[in-house]
């Protein structure tokens, strides 16, 4: 991997896929998920090199807001959150690699029909902002043993790019980490269909990582909200918490609703 991209490994785009099981089906679609489509969907594909899942409790999910809470069809929708880092410069590498294997899954009776994809789309890392001059590596973040994310859509003001936000936030939150991305549109080939995507033109997926539950620093998230606006620099559409799911056990499958 590292000859192609100057002897160094770094994060290029990334893989976020929110998921609702539907309900009854939480403990099937939770191991139909780890213990297959985590390794046979994603982690044995070319040039993707780590991946985590993440989970919402119905106690995270009452936490979210935005100026558009329901802009994914619903704010209690999207228990389970997956993401995958992609090398850089091996996007598109791996993406067509990716669109074949869900077509052979799907074929072979390897896919899960009791769920919903509630917003699955590939975006490309813009920014890291950190607050520590020792702080994680983004291409590590997956791997290091955070214990909560958080997840926000951001529409920039006029005016207002990638890099502006990252400064905002290094300037706000001094983070433990987070990262900003720009979405990749989907293809019209594209095997999942989802509310949401057609109001994402411009906007911004942060991602910030935490030693501890997000639930701990909340009024931080929302005061920061609000002065997003105050600023004039953008408005959060949709935020959300989440903490590490637990492989190999059944942990918060019976706490989403």
């Amino acid at each position: 991997m590292s000859a192609d991209v100057g002897g160094q490994v770094r994060l290029g785009s990334m893989l976020f896929t929110l998921v609702e099981p539907h309900r009854g089906h939480e403990r099937a679609y939770n191991r139909w998920y780890e213990r297959d489509h985590f390794y046979a969907g994603c982690m044995v594909g070319p040039w993707l090199f780590a991946g985590r899942r993440f989970v919402a409790t119905r106690a995270l999910k009452g936490l979210r807001f935005g100026a558009e809470p329901d802009l994914f069809g619903g704010v209690d929708r999207g228990s389970y959150l997956a993401i995958y880092w992609i090398l850089d410069g091996r996007h598109d590498d791996h993406v067509d690699w990716a669109l074949r294997q869900v077509r052979w899954l799907h074929a072979n009776g390897r896919m899960f029909a009791e769920r919903d994809h509630v917003h699955t789309l590939l975006y490309r890392h813009a920014w890291t902002a950190t607050g520590k001059p020792e702080a994680i590596p983004a291409e590590l973040a997956l791997d290091h043993p955070f214990g909560g994310l958080t997840a926000t859509i951001v529409e920039p003001a006029p005016g207002v790019n990638a890099q502006v936000l990252a400064t905002f936030v290094r300037d706000r939150f001094a983070p433990e980490l987070e990262l900003g991305f720009t979405p990749v549109p989907l293809p019209p080939d594209a095997p999942v269909a989802q509310e949401g995507h057609e109001r994402l033109g411009g906007c911004l997926l942060n991602l910030s990582f935490t030693t501890m539950s997000p639930a701990t620093w909340w009024p931080e998230q929302r005061a920061a909200a609000v002065e997003l606006e105050r600023k004039g620099l953008g408005r959060m559409l949709w935020t959300a918490p989440f903490i590490p799911t637990v492989p190999g056990t059944d942990s918060y499958t019976d706490e989403l609703w």
